[in-house]
């Protein structure tokens, strides 16, 4: 069974739905993480997957799961499913990238550490929440009326003109 096999079963149920216990833990010590990179401001990280697991005193499959949280913010995404315990892991930290995608993720627990003034201010942590949240919002354009001027400009009524079918 690969790491990722291991990841899945031991965080979701077959039905898809998360298993609280294994996420309760969890959770504590992908922040310890994400608190040491922070602090430390780390922006790359090395080694296997076993490596990796006994720096961040995590087991190997929780590591897999964490780059499968962070692979959206590498330049090369890594092939989670592939993961063995020595396979090569190269892992580059793009705060703004990692920051906008916790917001996204709604993982206020982590855009909330705060070891986040080590990298930015807060005036910028607000800008970035805000673009990230801007950049998830969709404006329509209003919708044209039967009885609107055609907006191909013949000055006929949208229905005897464009609308018409």
């Amino acid at each position: 069974m690969t790491l990722y096999e291991q990841w899945m079963k031991k965080a979701y149920d077959e039905k898809g739905n998360i298993i609280k216990s294994h996420w309760d833990s969890y959770i504590p010590a992908e922040q310890k993480v994400y608190e040491g990179i922070l602090e430390n401001r780390t922006e790359l990280i090395e080694g296997s997957p076993a490596e990796l697991a006994e720096r961040f005193d995590m087991p190997p499959e929780d590591i897999c799961g964490f780059i499968d949280g962070i692979n959206e913010t590498q330049p090369e995404p890594i092939k989670t499913e592939e993961l063995t315990d020595e396979t090569p892991i190269r892992l580059v930290i793009d705060f703004e990238k990692l920051y906008k995608k916790m917001v996204e993720y709604k993982a206020e627990h982590l855009y909330t550490l705060t070891q986040w003034n080590h990298i930015f201010t807060p005036e910028r942590q607000k800008e970035l929440y805000w673009e990230q949240k801007r950049s998830r919002t969709i404006v329509r354009d209003q919708k044209i009326g039967r009885n609107d001027p055609c907006p191909c400009g013949s000055g006929k009524k949208y229905k005897r003109c464009c609308g018409a079918v």
